[in-house]
Parts: C-alpha cells; sequence; structure tokens
C-alpha cells in the first residue's frame, strides 16, 4: 500500500502529489507518515493542496511516479535502481535518504531454524518480488548460502505474513520493521539477524527520498521546502524516537485500519537509523545484485541517480 500526495494548485504551479511509502512501512517511512498527518508537509506545499496515497511496496510506487500520479516518493533503494537502470537515467532522481537499516531476518519458532545458514531450503517471505528485501534474500541466498535457486523465497505482502506464519505456509522472512518485530511478538518468531550486520559497514539505506528529473528542475523551491520538513522530522526522530511512538502507532491504525500489536512500533525503533544521507556508496552494490539476479537489464551506471544538491543548500541554511 502506498501513501499519494497530491498538490491542487494554480496552473502555474502544477504539482499534482507527494508520493508517501506507506502507511504498511509506519517506520521506515516515519517522516512520510507524521508529515502528512500532522500538517508539516501541507504547509511546505502551500498554497498548493496536498494529497497523498499509500503503497503496499516499492515498485508500485515507482510505477506511479512514472506515470505522471505522484511527484515525490519514499521508497526502498531497489525499486529506485531499477527505475534509473531501465531508463538509462533518465526517469528517477534520489534527493535525500529517509531511513536506513531496519531489516529483519525472522524465523518462525517451530522450524529448527536456529542461524541463517539453516535458511537453505527454506520459505522465506519478502515484501514484494523485486522490492530491497526480496533483492537482498535471494543474494544471500545464492552468494552466501550457495543455494541452485530462489524458488523458496515467496514475495508475501508484508500485512499477510502474520497469518501465513501462524498456518506455518513460512518458515521464516525477510522484512523491514514494523514487520520485523510483529513476527517476533505475535507470532513468536526467532530473531535470527538484523540485515545491517551482513553489511561491511553495518550501514544500509532502506528509505530513499525520489522524485523526476522533470520535477526537480521545474519545483526546486518546492523540493527545498519539502526537504526543508523532512530534514526537520529526521533529526527529531532521531533526537527523541520514543516521543514518536503514539504519532506512529495512530497513523498507522488510521491508514490502514487495524492497530499493530502492542510493543510493536516502540521495538522497530530500535532498528531504524534514521538518516537524510541516502548512502550512494552502497547503491551501486545493491545495483550489482539486481542485476546478478536478472531484475536488471544491464549492469548498474549510477551516474546521475543521485542529486542531493537541494537537499545540501536546505542543510547550509541556504533555504
Amino acid at each position: 500500500m502506498r501513501h499519494h500526495t497530491t498538490m491542487h494548485r494554480p496552473a502555474i504551479f502544477p504539482m499534482r502529489s507527494l508520493g508517501l511509502l506507506s502507511a504498511a512501512h509506519a517506520v521506515n517511512h516515519a517522516q512520510a507518515v507524521l508529515g502528512g498527518e500532522n500538517g508539516d508537509y501541507a504547509k511546505a506545499v502551500a498554497p498548493a493542496t496536498l494529497s497523498t496515497k499509500v503503497f503496499n511496496a516499492g515498485p508500485s510506487l515507482i510505477e506511479a511516479l512514472l506515470a505522471g500520479e505522484i511527484d515525490v516518493g519514499y521508497v526502498g533503494p531497489g525499486p529506485a535502481l531499477n527505475a534509473h537502470v531501465r531508463s538509462r537515467g533518465a526517469s528517477i532522481r534520489v534527493i535525500a535518504g529517509a531511513a536506513a537499516n531496519g531489516v529483519l531476518i525472522v524465523a518462525r519458532p517451530d522450524t529448527g531454524i536456529q542461524s541463517l545458514s539453516d535458511l537453505k531450503g527454506k520459505r522465506i517471505a519478502t515484501p514484494q518480488l523485486g522490492n530491497t528485501q526480496d533483492i537482498s534474500a535471494k543474494h544471500y541466498l545464492l552468494d552466501v548460502l550457495k543455494q541452485e535457486d530462489v524458488s523458496n523465497v515467496l514475495a508475501v505482502a508484508n500485512a499477510e505474513q502474520a497469518a501465513l506464519m501462524a498456518r506455518g505456509q513460512i518458515d521464516a522472512a525477510w522484512v523491514p520493521e514494523p514487520w520485523g518485530s510483529r513476527l517476533i511478538i505475535e507470532n513468536g518468531a526467532k530473531l535470527l539477524a538484523e540485515e545491517k550486520d551482513l553489511w561491511p559497514g553495518k550501514d544500509f539505506p532502506l528509505t530513499l527520498v525520489v522524485t523526476t528529473p522533470e520535477f526537480l528542475a521545474a519545483h526546486r523551491e518546492i523540493v527545498a521546502r519539502l526537504l526543508a520538513a523532512h530534514v526537520r522530522l529526521t533529526r527529531e526522530l532521531n533526537r527523541a524516537p520514543k516521543q514518536y511512538v503514539a504519532s506512529l502507532e495512530e497513523a498507522l491504525a488510521k491508514l490502514t485500519g487495524k492497530r499493530l500489536p502492542a510493543g510493536v512500533i516502540e521495538s522497530s525503533l530500535k532498528h531504524v537509523r534514521f538518516t537524510d544521507d541516502p548512502l550512494e556508496s552502497t547503491l551501486a552494490t545493491m545495483g550489482q545484485w539486481a542485476y546478478e539476479l536478472k531484475m536488471t537489464p544491464r549492469p548498474p551506471d549510477l551516474r546521475g541517480l543521485v542529486d542531493t544538491t537541494v537537499l545540501a543548500e536546505v542543510n547550509r541554511g541556504e533555504r
């Protein structure tokens, strides 16, 4: 489920929407959820009118962005990289980071899975085919565990994984927060590892802020105002994450119509690092994994993908 924000304004300022991915990802997209709910983003784009749209996973958000249905989105690196490679650098720009880490690898308690090495051949859920966790899980199984194929990796929407795990239909999950913590609290799942511990620097991007090159060129001022609100929320979330537990719980319940079990959001915030840095050096690695998995048609050429010039101006106080 992805969140789309549409701004209706005069013809001279024709911004359509700010995409927020998604209520289902309330923790790793906390700035989008909070900024949309508390009015910060609406104030940033005034006199335009802001509207939002929720998506289940990144590939759907990217489709809407490229179709002109939204103008700015919060999305994982995998779908952003795929769009960049397939368009030969013409379709998308990363203008900031939003969150890092925050991906858990968990196993059903009655499977006998005690470590990552035990995942070989097990039924592993990821949120969507081709999303960031899907790429990482498949890379690990093929490159590290030396599986012959990844037919045991199943695309299961985050909100559906608890029910499937309870019925014994999946053995493990490679998922972003808050869904990893939900499986631990609601299903008694065992935490095998955090994905960040598999990265050499113990740090990788989980959520990026993206737009199109056309929108960035035509509306740098509105991008700057949105990023200023984004940066303020990022700093607040880092300063006092517990302060936002109740707000995130309420926003998630409002957007999905269902409240997560007590303690899930608070647990999730311990695993996510909020940052406006897109951690550009790690994107090439993710792009190479996607190419090796045949999810992109050619090796990654990431020139032009990241454009943080407006973000730098905002952080220097020039806007």
